[in-house]
């Protein structure tokens, strides 16, 4: 099993969707449940891939291609992840208005489902009003709010102040490279994670 393991993380972190796809079937057919799967090698990959990338070892088309195939092992989980009882609730995610970027945001998706979130995934550069619309429909446990650029990071406290305005008892979480800790309770958020990968861990205590 730890042969498989090492290659499945090997095979997320060259990009290589169709291995991956192929070792995750491999590893279900012989029993392997899906965390094991997720934890012990595909959530390490993209970790270690991410760690390249924030040291300069790595670059954007890596990581992009990492997350396909993070997202291609993900689409073969699914099905067994859909029995599991240990869900978190929903969660509705989208990146803020006049931020187009949605690596991150797509990282954050992949791992919360992981975790066994149902995650609404509302797309990019989305203006408050749809958050709230969003919000009003699916009436999820937590709001995830994520943004790549100091600039538009701002937009998060209109959100949190606009949903609250509907439901004062809102939880919502932030994220995002220029977003710390001191910023998400600054802007009264209920949470913060520093990547996709505390995302995950952030969301299960806020739930």
């Amino acid at each position: 099993m730890e042969e498989l393991l090492s290659k499945l993380k090997a095979s997320v972190i060259e990009g290589d969707e169709d291995k991956v796809r192929s070792l995750v079937e491999e590893g279900l057919s012989t029993g392997q449940g899906p965390r094991v799967l997720l934890e012990g090698a595909m959530m390490p990959a993209m970790e270690e891939i991410g760690s390249r990338f924030a040291s300069g070892e790595a670059y954007i088309p890596e990581l992009i291609v990492a997350a396909y195939a993070m997202e291609a092992g993900m689409e073969a989980l699914k099905p067994r992840m859909a029995g599991d009882d240990s869900g978190g609730g929903k969660v509705v995610l989208g990146t803020v208005a006049g931020d187009i970027h949605s690596i991150g945001k797509n990282l954050v998706r992949m791992c919360l489902e992981g975790a066994g979130f149902d995650v609404v995934d509302i797309g990019e550069d989305l203006k408050t009003e749809k958050f709230v619309e969003a919000y009003r429909e699916h009436q999820p446990r937590i709001l995830g709010l994520s943004a790549l650029l100091s600039s538009t990071m701002l937009h998060m406290r209109e959100v949190i102040e606009a949903v609250r305005a509907v439901d004062p008892a809102a939880v919502v979480m932030v994220g995002g490279a220029p977003v710390a800790q001191e910023f998400a309770d600054e802007i009264g958020a209920s949470g913060y994670a520093p990547n996709a990968f505390e995302a995950a861990i952030v969301a299960r205590e806020l739930s």
